[in-house]
């Protein structure tokens, strides 16, 4: 029997898990994580003060406190059911890395008690040869080590205690996201602190925080077992597009199936009790395309909370017998995946430094932040593109409201119009009359043109949204810690050279606020070209920006390179968010991954063609030629009644030779590929080479898809995928 009506049955079959009364969400919202109120609950009262200094200034761990913080969290932890305690990292692999270790230790007299050390709170070393490195280290050095995190609270997975961690090499390197992101974390608040201080001397420490908005597809489990395309790859490397898709956007905010609604439940449910706040869930605007948003967090903890999430969304999904799919292109024709960053900056005294006050000094202040990330978005915009690269990305990019691959940063009008004023400044000393007509002609009027004026641009892969930048490139599939550990750096950066700015002007006489005027204009004029306010998706566009110099990197190779630039090693090596080797490893794990993704893709796709495609071509032919030869042998003189067969059968015999010619063709691609050695020539093949034949076997299988009987095409198709819940 086909394989693809016994998973369409079982999908019928399916009904909805019974949904059971849960307590309020705020009672179970961080019940299995050691948070603050834990942490005093098990802890005496000089090491928990001991801890926040820890926690919020960067002190050391000493010893003894590692050892009353490790008692405290392993009697919480075994209270709550744990046997078990891991060191919970984020490796360059893109996925989380876990390796649980028991409790349960033998004492010299031979009995058994459960144990957990300071030691083994703070650090761990797990095997690390297989983990990429890109470089760093030699295969034959397993040695890496996990380092506790403080800034992100212990939680409680099942039945194990997860420790969030840091990665580092034996040598002090980076193998992970985190590691970086705490390093930019750090650069930021030093100068966006000082830059603060300019206005509220309060102020002692500036952080950025996230709230990030994750797309995703659910698939019915059985269905996604039938294509082997998705399971090998997270995408559909055929599939023609049904009729219907989202051309009448009515999916989109719609009524969300009751299938759906249990796993949403069960994922909040989940979710709250490790403390990630979520918030938000609606359906997306391709069918079985759903979003999920939080709270925003300060942007380490966010970060660690969207990874915990995709892998709670992994684990809940089978329960209702759905797959997750979390690649950005899933399904051609149709809206891939993003996960929005909204990425703003808060101050300890509680203010949000992108967002205006009610006098001109707090809009002041405002426009000092606004205008200095702009700066560092146009002097880094490569490296942007660069942090949110990816096999899946590429495919994302450009079509059906994602972002194109050029870096362009939409403000709105009325913005626009404050920026264009700005300009005018003098340069110099401002007159009594200037200094007040800026102050409350321009600046004054900030917020009320953000409260009522402010509107967004889908086309726009870098937007400001009333209070925050929302960065809207960024993959579905993607670690978040990758593009906010740029945003910070570069933001810090720009900052370090505002202040040097600031300091030059005042010595030339200038007071505080003519100071920051003459450099926010000169600012304004150096980042006109990547305002801009358009349809990003338009052929106009694209010459435009060319004319601008801004770069427009379309595939994952291109804006890797990027990363070896004299200019960003300079950043990254003063900014103390990588070393040089750190860089270059990045470059050559991402070259890897792009590269081996890409190879398996094509592999599958031939595998699909010889054992789904042609076997049903060739058996549809068979039909045709015997239905053909039947229809002469009855009327051989009576041509109009077997011609259209006839014509049926050449048309599909077209169709099918050019598909076997590229499918030749494609084959050949992968022997050869295999024989190249540098990654970077293997990628430059893979995007001259292999993708082209992809796409056009794709086309060809498609076009094929159509003209066969739908009772024998053994693959499921694109209406039954996304129309099936």
């Amino acid at each position: 029997m086909n394989i693809r009506f016994v998973a369409l049955q079982h999908t019928f079959d399916r009904k909805p898990k019974e949904i059971t009364p849960v307590p309020q969400r705020s009672a179970i919202f961080e019940s299995h994580v050691f948070n603050d109120q834990k942490m005093r609950q098990y802890l005496d009262e000089q090491s928990f003060k001991a801890f926040q200094q820890i926690k919020y200034e960067g002190k050391v761990v000493d010893r003894r406190l590692a050892d009353h913080i490790a008692s405290a969290m392993k009697r919480w932890a075994m209270e709550m059911g744990a046997t078990h305690y891991t060191h919970w990292f984020q490796p360059l692999t893109g996925a989380t890395a876990e390796k649980h270790d028991s409790f349960l230790e033998k004492t010299p007299e031979g009995n058994a008690l459960e144990r957990f050390t300071g030691d083994q709170l703070v650090q761990q070393e797990p095997d690390a040869s297989s983990f990429p490195s890109g470089g760093l280290r030699n295969t034959f050095e397993a040695r890496g080590y996990t380092a506790w995190d403080p800034g992100s609270p212990a939680f409680i997975m099942g039945t194990t205690l997860c420790i969030p961690t840091v990665f580092i090499s034996y040598n002090g390197e980076a193998l992970d996201y985190k590691t970086p992101l705490i390093r930019s974390v750090q650069f930021l608040d030093k100068y966006a602190t000082e830059t603060a201080q300019l206005f509220n001397r309060d102020v002692n420490r500036v952080y950025a925080t996230l709230g990030w908005e994750q797309e995703y597809f659910l698939i019915d489990r059985a269905l996604y077992k039938s294509r082997p395309d998705l399971v090998m790859t997270g995408r559909t490397l055929v599939g023609h597009p049904p009729a219907k898709n989202q051309q009448l956007d009515d999916h989109y905010f719609g009524s969300i199936p009751e299938r759906v609604m249990a796993f949403m439940r069960d994922l909040e449910i989940e979710a709250l009790k490790i403390g990630i706040p979520v918030k938000t869930r609606h359906n997306e605007v391709a069918p079985n395309q759903y979003e999920v948003a939080p709270v925003f967090e300060e942007v380490n903890l966010a970060v660690d909370h969207n990874s915990m999430l995709m892998d709670l969304m992994k684990k809940i999904a089978p329960r209702h017998h759905f797959e997750v799919l979390l690649h950005e292109k899933p399904f051609e024709f149709i809206n891939g995946s993003g996960k929005h960053n909204n990425w703003s900056l808060m101050t300890d005294t509680g203010i949000n430094l992108l967002s205006p006050g009610n006098t001109p000094k707090r809009n002041l202040r405002f426009l000092t932040f606004f205008v200095n990330v702009i700066k560092a978005v146009n002097d880094y915009e490569e490296v942007i593109r660069a942090s949110i690269a990816s096999a899946g990305n590429d495919h994302r990019l450009g079509a059906n409201e994602a972002p194109p691959a050029i870096i362009s940063v939409f403000i709105g009008h009325y913005l626009t119009q404050v920026m264009n004023e700005l300009k005018q400044v003098r340069n110099g000393k401002l007159s009594p009359d200037e200094k007040t007509e800026l102050k409350l002609e321009v600046v004054g009027k900030i917020p009320q043109i953000l409260k009522d004026n402010t509107d967004r641009n889908r086309t726009s892969p870098f937007a400001f949204t009333g209070n925050k930048f929302e960065i809207r490139a960024v993959g579905s599939s993607a670690n978040c810690a990758s593009p906010m550990t740029i945003l910070n750096t570069i933001v810090g950066y720009q900052l370090k050279q505002f202040l040097a700015d600031f300091r030059k002007m005042r010595a030339k006489g200038l007071k505080k606020d003519e100071a920051i005027f003459n450099i926010l204009r000169d600012y304004i004029y150096q980042s006109e070209r990547i305002l801009f306010e358009g349809n990003g998706y338009s052929e106009e566009w694209h010459r435009e920006a060319a004319k601008r110099g801004l770069s427009n990197l379309k595939t994952t190779p291109e804006a890797l390179k990027v990363i070896k630039k004299d200019k960003v090693v300079k950043l990254f090596e003063e900014s103390g968010v990588y070393t040089k080797a750190e860089l270059e490893s990045r470059y050559h794990v991402h070259l890897e991954q792009y590269n081996t993704k890409l190879e398996i893709e094509a592999h599958v796709l031939s595998d699909l063609i010889s054992n789904h495609v042609v076997p049903t071509v060739i058996n549809y032919q068979n039909r045709l030629a015997d239905s053909l030869s039947n229809l002469k042998s009855l009327y051989p003189r009576t041509e109009q009644i077997w011609k259209n067969n006839e014509n049926l059968l050449k048309e599909v015999s077209s169709v099918f030779n050019e598909l076997l010619k590229q499918h030749k063709k494609l084959e050949k691609a992968i022997i050869k590929i295999k024989k190249i050695q540098s990654e970077e020539k293997k990628s430059e093949f893979i995007v001259e080479n292999i993708k082209p034949v992809m796409q056009k076997v794709r086309e060809l299988s498609d076009k094929l898809e159509l003209m066969i009987d739908d009772e024998l095409w053994t693959l499921v198709k694109y209406r039954e995928m996304l129309f099936t819940r």
